[in-house]
């Protein structure tokens, strides 16, 4: 018996001091990409002039902080009147503009000239509908004793209507995003709900009585469409019924050198916000 017991603690002793042994991980490295973040976003009852347009270059991995990208030339065109709209560099990554003129149903053209190279990127701007009531109940989501939020609008008489929904609260880590389309309801009044389902690991709370609740709807194009539809399935993560993460491409094209595409969107889209107490 005491043989034996040497034998396991030896064999222990061999897994412990096997562990201490080096193992040089080969890291894929990317190249530095510019990430343009750039969402014109008229909010109804505004005269959406005042806009802002972010550049940053990509994180290196085992970094956790991007660079600003300063010096560029970045200005937006309406393709439809030629009028262009220049933004002025503020110096720490921002570019804005006081003078852009939002326009349902024209299309914009996105140009940044940065380090030498040219990008462009160009999105339809797309009316969304009014909201027209939002109540909550327990009656239509996934757990009954659940309170979920309902926001109810009347979808556009023409097919081809495409919708973002981004739902946050002040103490979560993250806004929810949601895509929808007029496919099946097209013409229709729309009660489009709301529900946070219980987090097994307890790090988000369902909706509670109190909650504040920040709702923001855009009526976007279908690139963004099919766009935000695979960001938002690589967010949700890479469980095994989940989609694997890929490099999601946007619309910003580098014409000088291909290869050397951007990463981000450029975005033109009308908008409802409102906020919601969870009563």
């Amino acid at each position: 018996m005491k043989n034996y017991i040497k034998l396991l603690l030896a064999l222990f002793t061999v897994a412990i001091t096997g562990c201490e042994d080096v193992i040089d991980v080969d890291v894929q490295t990317d190249t530095l990409r510019l990430v343009v973040e750039a969402s014109l976003d008229w909010e109804k009852g505004t005269t959406g002039n005042e806009q802002l347009i972010t550049l940053r270059t990509s994180t290196p991995f085992f970094e956790t902080e991007s660079t600003n990208v300063t010096g560029a030339e970045v200005s937006v065109t309406n393709n439809a009147t030629g009028e262009v709209f220049l933004f002025t560099d503020q110096n720490n990554g921002t570019y804005t503009t006081s003078t852009f003129e939002p326009q349902l149903e024209a299309t914009y053209t996105l140009e940044i000239l940065y380090d030498g190279e040219r990008y462009v990127a160009e999105d339809t701007m797309n009316p969304v509908p009014d909201i027209t009531d939002i109540y909550q109940d327990t009656e239509d989501g996934f757990d009954d004793e659940t309170i979920e939020l309902h926001i109810v609008f009347n979808d556009f008489e023409e097919e081809g209507d495409n919708y973002l929904f981004k739902f946050e609260r002040p103490q979560d880590l993250l806004p929810t995003l949601e895509t929808g389309d007029d496919e099946f309801i097209n013409g229709n009044e729309v009660d489009w709900w709301y529900e946070i389902d219980d987090d097994e690991e307890g790090d988000i709370q369902p909706l509670q009585p109190s909650d504040v609740v920040n709702i923001t709807m855009n009526g976007i194009s279908r690139a963004y469409y099919n766009y935000m539809d695979i960001v938002i399935d690589q967010i949700g993560g890479v469980g095994i019924f989940e989609a694997t993460p890929v490099d999601v491409r946007g619309n910003c094209i580098n014409t000088t050198n291909p290869d050397n595409y951007a990463h981000g969107y450029f975005r033109v889209t009308e908008t409802n916000k409102v906020s919601y107490t969870v009563e």
